[in-house]
């Protein structure tokens, strides 16, 4: 077997120690220094481990003060479309999902409007949750326009996302999405293992083709286990 390389060890290391307690949230993390004394490797490569961690998430870090274990509150980016399940791999958890329903419906009007289909015409509707380490972490509602991906419901999403497939069978040309926070009913609260109607995040986001709008989803997740975030470099 292909041992890794020296950074992956250290990003393993680090999140070994996390996800075992060792380390606890906002506790300070070995400086660059420190990890490429123990690791025997370059600073470059220490500061690489580091860096790859607080892009993921893991890790937050203070200018003058170190870096540290960020809050456990998972974050996406409002930036970029991304897979679900490599976000929670990034941070070093364990991805599984629940399939709860994958069928075809007849388009109601707020549907056939967002997919641009005919009113009462067949689309495809999936639910599934998402887990980070065996918990729940957000609930995809998708509706899918059968004429852009007519194999979707032949798909076994406990193997691959709807968005890795869709990105496959009919790849992104443009994203629209809307965020909001929303008081979550007795279904969402069931789905997501919530004991307390605490606030949710919800993102409605619309997809396109070079073909036409793919899907239509509604992403919802707990406020207090999710965040949304992302990083603008600016030229000069």
């Amino acid at each position: 077997m292909t041992e890794q390389p020296k950074f992956a060890q250290i990003k393993q290391h680090i999140t070994d120690k996390i996800r075992a307690g060792d380390w606890q949230e906002n506790q300070r993390v070995p400086s660059e220094n420190e990890l490429s004394e123990q690791f025997q490797v370059s600073r470059m490569t220490a500061r690489r481990a580091l860096s790859e961690l607080t892009e993921s998430g893991v890790l937050t870090r203070s200018q003058g003060l170190g870096t540290f274990v960020a809050n456990f509150k998972s974050q996406s980016s409002l930036l970029e479309i991304r897979n679900i399940a490599d976000e929670v791999k990034e941070r070093g958890g364990n991805y599984t999902c629940v399939v709860l329903s994958l069928e075809s419906i007849s388009a109601i009007a707020p549907i056939a409007i967002a997919l641009g289909v005919e009113m009462e015409s067949l689309v495809y509707r999936s639910i599934i949750v998402h887990n980070e380490n065996d918990a729940p972490l957000q609930v995809e509602e998708r509706f899918v326009n059968p004429a852009l991906a007519p194999q979707y419901l032949q798909q076994d999403f406990s193997q691959t996302t709807p968005h890795e497939y869709l990105t496959q069978v009919a790849p992104l040309t443009e994203a629209r999405h809307t965020v909001e926070a929303i008081m979550p009913n007795e279904e969402i609260c069931q789905w997501l293992d919530m004991f307390n109607e605490e606030p949710c995040l919800q993102v409605i986001r619309r997809t396109w083709s070079s073909q036409g709008i793919v899907s239509f989803a509604r992403l919802i997740s707990s406020g207090s286990k999710y965040r949304l975030g992302g990083h603008l470099t600016f030229k000069r």
